[in-house]
């Protein structure tokens, strides 16, 4: 199928791993010229083809840089990815709300939400200009918050939140907003030594190869797997391609059926 994307402009935030990196490779194989932000440039980033700007988005002038840089390369701008987010280091994820302090509350809607907000900002004239598109990724955990570090879980319903009210106000723009909700997905969130996994796996007691098997079942995930980067990097494509022309303002859970709410 032919998402009718080449030659067209995005701009993806936190490209160096996982989902990003997905992403990133699945836009330039549809032809589109990516400029891929990450603090770190790693070598798989590099051989994408995609033009990589080392920045960090956690800082209050990292994302105008950052789309500031891609419109300049790119000649303007067609596709807003904001991918950036964490909640994979694993220390002191684990124990419940009241081991939370106030930075890590900072840390993580800073990175989870705010970068967001500053590389929307940003980036909106632009995609008004050219009638394009926005895609935010956020998380099962907005829906069920309770299966996550609440801190990150937070954020993310809050990013989800974002992409609604986004698409309301900038579809009469011609800008199409959309949210994609994965569940767990074979990252270092999950696979990590020194992830959140990990963290998870040994607060239960348990082998973090243990945890992961287990995983898809304990999370009600029918497919019997977790989901793949390259999977939710498709659908990520999709929705920004003129063939979802009438599609804005929607969540998009790709979770293997762990959801079992309507």
């Amino acid at each position: 199928m032919d998402l009718q994307l080449r030659g067209k402009a995005a701009v993806v935030t936190g490209a160096s791993r996982g989902i990003g990196l997905a992403i990133v490779s699945a836009l330039v194989d549809e032809g589109m010229r990516v400029v891929a932000g990450a603090r770190t440039v790693t070598p798989e980033l590099k051989a994408t083809g995609a033009l990589c700007v080392s920045v960090d988005l956690a800082t209050p002038d990292g994302p105008a840089r950052l789309v500031a840089e891609g419109v300049a390369e790119l000649g303007g701008l067609d596709l807003l990815v904001n991918n950036v987010g964490g909640g994979d280091s694993g220390e002191g994820q684990t124990g419940g709300f009241l081991g939370f302090t106030d930075q890590q509350w900072h840390d993580a809607f800073t990175l989870n939400f705010l970068a967001a907000v500053r590389t929307s900002r940003a980036a909106l004239p632009h995609l008004t200009g050219s009638r394009g598109a926005l895609v935010n990724v956020s998380s099962t955990g907005a829906r069920t918050p309770h299966a996550g570090p609440v801190t990150y879980t937070t954020a993310k319903a809050a990013l989800s939140a974002f992409g609604k009210a986004l698409a309301e106000e900038f579809g009469p723009h011609g800008v199409r907003v959309n949210t994609v909700s994965p569940g767990p997905v074979r990252t270092d969130m999950w696979e990590s030594p020194d992830g959140y996994g990990a963290e998870l796996a040994r607060s239960l007691g348990m082998a973090q190869e243990q945890l992961l098997a287990q995983l898809p079942t304990a999370m009600g995930m029918v497919t019997g797997r977790l989901v793949a980067p390259a999977e939710v990097a498709a659908l990520v494509a999709y929705l920004a391609s003129p063939l979802a022309g009438s599609t804005t303002g929607a969540d998009h859970v790709i979770d293997g059926g762990a959801t079992k709410t309507v």
